[in-house]
């Protein structure tokens, strides 16, 4: 409910955004008895914005009218986040902080014979496994808070601490908060969620040109760039197509009832009170009905037919669009190929028409509708909707932050 207010809120403060100008937000980082925090860091997650609260407790950030989580932490205190939507006005927010009992004390780790095991799945899953996850190191792996559940063969890991990733291959330190992130075995879908905050490492003049050479290869492509691209209208000319894959109900298969039945009367089969062993043939009728019971429910047909931009996305107001559709989005990237070590990797490449060169392909399915996303390709809600393909692959190492321009973009704007 209260992200419901939230959104409708943004939806009506935002018709009154303008995008050129600055807001300030300011106030005081405290503890429960009201007295002043110096020196608690105060980030805007997702992005390379942050400050320290002065001697005083005080903070300021200037802030673009937008939708922000505002994350706090210091040390022997719990970390805060706080979502704020900047419109036509500055704004005040003061921060009070609890204590953390188990920051003060020495925290005991119970012993888990699979516990690196696990973090090594977390680490393939939430930072990934292209060529920049391999340069890049969890600094402290000691914060992750896992949780593996047998019966639905589940990882579940947080923290509540910043989580520390070093990445080497984009130049990147980022500290991420997790709130939650879940992986299913069975299903193979991951998500996660949480307060990730990007800085800049040091590095020679030659290690930054090499870094920014990789940041705008991993920008390119991305969803990030693709909800920026199709929010002003510029998909097409940015290299993306947009198609649709349909999905229709396979006319080769009955009805799972129709099945269940003929399978339940071939397989009952008894002598008496003693049941016989059935041997199973390849052209009898049981056999029949456990093929067909294993044909998929449906067949994907890919509809190359560009979907107008315009017919897509809907205009909410000066801040926020939203997307809504049926069946699956099949984007294509046409100015970078596969990788090669995505292309070898099984289960995770979308198929293509034959006459398709081996541009990046991802697509999309919608599990809340709408998706409603901003200017900078931020979603409001990440778990609105499904990634496969490409999308897939790429994870927290080949992540840019939310304020990031390409260099075209950056000499524009000076």
């Amino acid at each position: 409910m209260k992200s419901l207010i939230l959104l409708l809120s943004l939806l009506i403060i935002g018709k009154f955004c303008s995008a050129q100008q600055s807001y300030i937000l300011s106030g005081i980082v405290k503890d429960k008895h009201g007295e002043a925090l110096p020196g608690a860091g105060v980030y805007v997650s997702g992005y390379k914005i942050a400050t320290a609260s002065n001697n005083d407790g005080t903070y300021t950030l200037p802030l673009k009218p937008g939708n922000y989580d505002i994350l706090v932490q210091l040390i022997g205190y719990k970390a805060l986040n706080k979502n704020i939507v900047i419109s036509d006005k500055a704004i005040k927010l003061d921060l009070v902080l609890e204590e953390s009992i188990t920051q003060l004390n020495e925290v005991t780790i119970k012993p888990d014979p699979n516990r690196a095991y696990y973090i090594a799945m977390f680490k393939d899953f939430f930072i990934g496994t292209t060529p920049n996850a391999a340069q890049c190191k969890m600094i402290n792996p000691n914060v992750l808070l896992i949780d593996y559940d047998n019966e639905e063969a589940k990882l579940k890991v947080k923290t509540n601490q910043f989580l520390i990733i070093e990445n080497q291959a984009l130049g990147y330190r980022i500290k991420y908060l997790v709130n939650n992130f879940e992986y299913s075995s069975r299903s193979k879908i991951m998500y996660y969620e949480g307060y990730p905050y990007y800085e800049d490492l040091k590095g020679s003049s030659r290690k930054k040109k090499i870094w920014e050479k990789k940041r705008l290869t991993a920008y390119l492509g991305s969803p990030q760039h693709f909800f920026k691209s199709i929010y002003n209208g510029k998909a097409t000319e940015e290299g993306f197509i947009i198609n649709k894959l349909i999905t229709r109900p396979n006319p080769d298969k009955p009805s799972d009832s129709t099945i269940k039945v003929n399978i339940k009367r071939l397989t009952k089969v008894q002598d008496g009170l003693l049941r016989r062993t059935i041997t199973i043939k390849n052209d009898d009728s049981l056999n029949y009905w456990i093929r067909k019971k294993n044909l998929p429910d449906g067949i994907s047909i890919l509809s190359r037919s560009p979907i107008a931009q315009d017919t897509l996305v809907h205009f909410k107001n000066q801040s926020i669009k939203s997307i809504n559709f049926t069946d699956k989005l099949y984007i294509v990237y046409t100015k970078e190929k596969e990788d090669p070590l995505f292309a070898n990797r099984i289960g995770l490449s979308i198929s293509r028409p034959l006459d398709m060169p081996d541009y990046q392909i991802s697509t999309i399915t919608l599990q809340v509708k709408p998706v409603y996303f901003y200017e900078n390709g931020g979603i409001y809600n990440p778990r609105s909707m499904l990634y496969t393909g490409y999308w897939a692959w790429e994870k927290i190492a080949d992540s840019v932050p939310m304020d990031y321009l390409p260099p075209v973009n950056r000499e524009k704007k000076k």
